[in-house]
């Protein structure tokens, strides 16, 4: 098939050109190559296309009709070239974002909401899991997401967006019930609200913030559940000690609804990060949604 269109091609070019010999310095190649083509074509479709004189060439009938054919395939290239173009330089088509169901719904869509109103002919298709999806398979343009480092991989780039601290919390109605914490001990007395999306997530690692001091922590589970939402509700409520990142906790912070537990004390820091694959040209689509999260998340608190 390819030899075919190719074929179609330098024919459509002899004609263009009205002559092997411009057609191959149109193309770059010899005159006996242009010609191999032509007999190779003319022999699969058992006609003969050209009229050959030492003068000139002229067309069959079927060779006008062929030409005709190869005029639409040629422009019809060309509009594919032209579609290229444009999706790479300008904000259409389609943009396919991988998220949590949490940084989605908190975050991502307040990052980009305006942003998708202004750019009108841009489908946007958000895929929120809880578990890492293929990028390649989904065919996903930007994955957003969260760990204590970044591994890196020579098939993908990463764009760090933010450092986001996580801190302890829990309602007053809460710490008012229980026994008093003032020291990471203390835990092993109070319920952990888990998400249980998280390796270990029932052990904390703790930093003194002066002192360096660190200590690992088991903390007992009555209440587990693998969504955020589901445990910061929990903890409002009053059913035990939350780790959450503070940039989903800050508001309830600033209203006293939820209270951090051992301020002196920190827990590992997370980057969130966007993932892209690693090409040459990057369309234009793509870093305008990465230049998008990048101001959304430089103006958000990461840490207090």
């Amino acid at each position: 098939m390819l030899d075919n269109l190719r074929a179609m091609g330098v024919f459509a070019c002899i004609v263009e050109r009205g002559s092997f010999s411009g057609a191959a310095r149109e193309l770059g190649i010899t005159t006996s190559a242009v010609s191999q083509q032509i007999r190779s074509l003319e022999q699969e479709m058992n006609t003969t296309l050209l009229h050959r004189s030492t003068r000139k060439i002229s067309l069959t009938e079927a060779g006008q009709v062929f030409f005709q054919s190869c005029q639409e395939m040629m422009a019809a290239a060309e509009r594919g070239k032209i579609r290229i173009v444009e999706l790479q330089d300008h904000l259409i088509g389609e943009l396919r974002i991988a998220t949590t169901p949490e940084l989605g719904s908190m975050h991502i869509i307040p990052a980009l909401s305006r942003w998708m109103m202004a750019h009108t002919a841009l489908t946007v298709h958000i895929q929120a899991d809880n578990h890492y999806i293929d990028l390649a398979e989904n065919r996903i343009d930007i994955a957003i997401r969260m760990s204590p480092k970044i591994e890196e991989n020579d098939a993908f780039e990463f764009h760090p967006m933010a450092r986001v601290q996580q801190v302890l919390v829990a309602s007053p109605t809460y710490l008012n019930q229980y026994s008093n914490i003032d020291h990471p001990k203390d835990l092993i007395h109070h319920q952990l609200l888990p998400v249980m999306l998280m390796q270990d997530y029932s052990t904390l690692d703790l930093t003194h913030v002066k002192s360096n001091e660190t200590l690992q922590i088991k903390m007992p589970i009555k209440i587990q559940t693998n969504n955020v939402l589901v445990m910061k509700s929990l903890c409002l409520n009053g059913h035990g000690i939350a780790r959450i990142l503070y940039l989903d906790a800050q508001h309830e912070i600033c209203q006293h609804d939820l209270i951090e537990v051992l301020p002196c004390w920190q827990l590992p820091e997370y980057t969130l990060y966007a993932m892209t694959s690693k090409r040459e040209h990057q369309p234009v689509k793509i870093q305008r949604c990465l230049d998008a999260l990048k101001t959304y998340f430089s103006q958000l608190p990461g840490g207090r």
